[in-house]
């Protein structure tokens, strides 16, 4: 199949949007594809896809993102950077309307898996995508166990080999190299967006981190903390028909600190909560909270520390988050996500238990592991993306119940001091807290918003985000809208009109605390 420049020019214009046209030359078909040479790489199958024919492999149901896709050319690849690399890629290619863009997108967890849904949704939009299994199968760490060059490809190879490999992909089909190239993930995915940028800026001209798990041996640490202090002693176990009971005292203490009692905590960081209030009086009940139980609430709310040097090691939950407690905190074992972490990777022990974690030792050990591995993606240093013009959008849910919403706050504080304070960083990278929002999506909030959008804005016609308007969404209806301000900004009600509608509300800068 070939796409012509006419029909992409048509395209573009059609959808209304800032006009990107593709320099399209001679174009590929798709079966001629199979006979591309790539280093270190087989291709392992080209597919001609017509419009609605997407079927996910291994007779798995395609995701719902993926119904009614346009026709494209679907073509897989396995990367063998390494002797013991086997990542396996695919790359999607509009077979008419190209938007002349790439899309590279990110996992979750330790998921290795081709991103189906993310690739749809891409594609949907015009974009030539390309989504990897980070170089192994299923969700769980143990892959790593005996293959540290399997580590590396997860840690941050295989993004990087799949980004360079796909833009050949995709210049071998159109004949054209994508103008612009974006990253698009959240939580794993957008730890790995931020370690292109840190260590490939030229990669990508524009990159969307939402949660992102970039400093990977803390975040799993704070995620056992919460599970030895609700799990290592059954008395401090929280029930979890008690979550919804403190969610109610904290919304109660801080709704309507943004002058809206909405369900909603607009900054979570200005919220005064101790829910020592909620101490039963006399024995247990199910409206109270025991002293164990209080005791472990205020620990997942606390930054966790280092005991013998008090140095910060990660932040705690934000007040509003309790509703998703189950996740860390909820039993009967850890987070698999984090025990995997220092069951294959610090200790290389299968039977390892996450009682045990030493914050101090352990932590350390991890850390100096990660050193030849790169999980971590904590770099502020973005001096040669900035050069490049690179632009990064972060977004946080602030009632993310898996990785703490200050993790990104501190990491933008980072790169400001790099890069020579907030005014010069605002330049190349901006925050947006999503009040409400749970992790990378769902919660009481405004969850429904368009960063790549934003974000192709900003990078192609040099328009800054100063607010980008957000969803709750019912039904597929919006039954609320707000505007998400760029951090340290928030949301304020004008005082008149429907809070229900975001025109109604302006970004305001308030003094950090």
């Amino acid at each position: 199949m070939k796409t012509t420049g006419a029909a992409v020019l048509a395209a573009i214009l059609a959808g209304g949007a800032t006009v990107f046209v593709p320099r399209v030359h001679a174009a590929a078909s798709c079966e001629s594809l199979a006979a591309l040479a790539l280093p270190n790489a087989t291709i392992t199958s080209v597919q001609a896809v017509a419009a609605g024919g997407f079927t996910a492999p291994g007779g798995r149901g395609a995701p719902p993102a993926a119904a009614g896709l346009p026709a494209f050319c679907r073509v897989a690849a396995t990367l063998k950077p390494s002797s013991d690399s086997d990542i396996k890629i695919e790359v999607w290619l509009p077979a008419a309307g190209w938007n002349g863009r790439f899309q590279g997108v990110g996992n979750g967890g330790w998921t290795g898996s081709i991103n189906y849904g993310a690739l749809s949704q891409a594609l949907r939009s015009g974009y030539a995508a390309a989504s990897t299994d980070t170089g192994h199968e299923g969700g769980s760490g143990q892959f790593a166990l005996g293959h540290p060059e399997k580590l590396v490809d997860f840690g941050w190879r295989a993004v990087h080999e799949m980004t360079v490999h796909a833009k050949k992909v995709v210049n071998a089909f159109y004949g054209s190299a994508p103008q612009r190239s974006y990253w698009v993930g959240c939580s794993s995915g957008g730890k790995q967006g931020l370690k292109e940028a840190q260590k490939f800026p030229a990669d990508y001209d524009g990159i969307v981190a939402g949660a992102p798990a970039n400093y990977w041996t803390h975040l799993v640490t704070q995620s056992l903390w919460v599970a030895q202090a609700t799990l290592k002693d059954p008395a401090a176990t929280i029930p979890r028909e008690k979550y919804a009971v403190i969610h109610q005292a904290a919304l109660k203490q801080c709704d309507a600190t943004d002058g809206v009692r909405d369900g909603v905590i607009e900054d979570p960081s200005r919220c005064e909560f101790d829910p020592k209030v909620l101490l039963c009086q006399a024995g247990d009940g199910p409206s109270c909270l025991t002293a164990p139980q209080v005791a472990a609430a205020q620990k997942i709310y606390a930054t966790v520390r280092n005991p013998r040097t008090r140095q910060e090691i990660f932040p705690g939950l934000a007040i509003g988050s309790e509703t998703g407690w189950a996740a860390l905190g909820g039993g009967p074992r850890p987070l698999s996500i984090a025990d995997d972490h220092f069951k294959f990777v610090v200790f290389k022990n299968p039977d390892w238990d996450f009682r045990t974690l030493d914050l101090d030792k352990d932590v350390e050990l991890a850390d100096r592991i990660d050193r030849d591995f790169g999980l971590n993606a904590n770099d502020p240093n973005l001096k040669a993306f900035a050069g490049r013009g690179g632009k990064i959008l972060m977004y946080h849910g602030w009632n993310d119940q898996l990785i703490s919403p200050a993790n990104s706050i501190n990491y933008l504080k980072n790169v400001e001091s790099a890069l020579g304070g907030a005014g010069k960083a605002a330049g190349t990278i901006r925050l947006f807290m999503v009040p409400g929002m749970a992790h990378c999506a769902g919660g009481d909030g405004t969850a429904s918003f368009d960063m790549v959008k934003a974000l192709e804005q900003w990078v192609e016609d040099r328009r800054p985000p100063t607010r980008i308007v957000a969803s709750r969404l019912e039904n597929e209806k919006a039954v609320r809208t707000r505007p998400l301000c760029p951090f340290p900004q928030v949301a304020r009600y004008s005082g008149t009109g429907s809070t229900d509608d975001a025109a109604n509300f302006a970004c305001e800068a308030l003094a950090l605390r």
